[in-house]
């Protein structure tokens, strides 16, 4: 039976999802895009009841009211946008008392899971070698809204959750048509390391939120990537 998805914003990244949904034995019930004529109108309608996970690909300052609005038709949610965690905790709350099964992430492809449990052991391995430094750069599309990216804030919080006592140097870059790059750096005084993961396009992203999709439904509670992929 068909996994029944909502697309919640319809850009790229939506229209992506929906190409690739049958792939992974889903199916989009519905669009909704205030930004698009032919994908407008309100987010909680009945019509929308009985779906079983919404995929939120829109912007920062809308990601809020889109879970609340979710939460009372008692639907799951994947959430890919980046750059809302000012009202994280609100969120959250809301996921609490709705009882719903959330997968949130800055970055849903699994290359990218597997370069944070990476990036993790050589903040252990770096930290007590006092000569190095460490650097972390991002480079994303020019259209991109956040810098740096959700996966480098949470790349830098992975080194420094590690135990890495030293500043850590970020930088972005956006510009053309990147799909997205992250290199993490280690510098002593005569040798550098470099650790990168580069998309070669946005399926990779498309997915991965694909994937949680159908991981999520009928489950209860606040996820990310690495619950998904069992990391």
């Amino acid at each position: 039976m068909s996994i029944q998805i909502l697309l919640v914003g319809y850009g790229r990244m939506g229209r992506l999802i929906g190409d690739l949904a049958p792939e992974y034995g889903c199916e989009v019930a519905g669009v909704i895009d205030p930004q698009s004529p032919l994908h407008a109108g309100p987010l909680a309608q009945e019509r929308w009841r009985g779906v079983d996970v919404a995929i939120d690909f829109t912007f920062p300052d809308a990601v809020k009211s889109n879970v609340e609005a979710l939460a009372r038709l008692g639907i799951n949610i994947v959430i890919g946008t980046t750059g809302w965690h000012a009202d994280e905790a609100s969120v959250r709350r809301t996921v609490a008392d709705a009882d719903l099964g959330v997968v949130a992430a800055p970055n849903f492809s699994a290359g990218v899971v597997i370069f944070d449990a990476l990036v993790a052991r050589a903040a252990q391995l770096f930290a007590s070698q006092k000569d190095f430094g460490a650097f972390l750069h991002e480079a994303h599309h020019a259209a991109k809204k956040d810098a740096p990216s959700g996966t480098a804030v949470l790349l830098r919080k992975t080194m420094e959750d590690c135990g890495f006592p030293r500043p850590i140097d970020v930088s972005s870059t956006r510009a053309g048509h990147i799909p997205g790059t992250h290199t993490i750096g280690f510098d002593g005084p005569a040798e550098t390391i470099t650790l990168s993961h580069a998309a070669r396009d946005r399926s990779a992203f498309a997915r991965g939120a694909l994937t949680a999709a159908r991981w999520v439904t009928g489950r209860h509670g606040w996820f990310t990537m690495k619950d998904v992929l069992g990391v």
